[in-house]
């Protein structure tokens, strides 16, 4: 997969205000790909992103689920000094019909819109 076809979703991420630090992606030959990041656990709106991301990448609902996974990956504990510097995010797609950039526009249409502005985050 060319590294194009993840510009778009990589920069949505780069707008959310609790990622952090560089993007890593990449694909494997049959088409299946991935973005790894870091979540400020700092960061006032880290969860609330863990759980947005949570909801529209692995369980929009029953009958409209997405080809995705997002979930925590680390080294073993014993080999690391703590969560905020080892703690990383993964989004995985296991369908090659379903572009990064499709990813993008899911995620563009379920979060606080603009997603960089700090006021569409607050919860009523």
């Amino acid at each position: 997969m060319d590294d194009r076809e993840f510009s778009k979703l990589i920069e949505f991420l780069q707008q959310v205000p609790a990622i952090d630090g560089s993007i890593g992606h990449g694909s494997d030959d049959d088409g299946r790909w991935w973005v790894k990041f870091s979540i400020d656990i700092g960061h006032e709106l880290a969860w609330q992103t863990v759980q947005e991301f949570g909801h529209v990448l692995n369980y929009l609902s029953v009958n409209e689920r997405l080809p995705t996974s997002f979930h925590p990956v680390s080294p073993p504990p014993y080999m690391n000094g703590g969560p905020d510097e080892f703690l990383s995010w993964v989004i995985e797609c296991h369908d090659p019909e379903f572009k990064p950039g499709t990813c993008a526009k899911w995620l563009e249409g379920r979060l606080p819109n603009p997603v960089a502005n700090l006021e569409q985050w607050e919860m009523d």
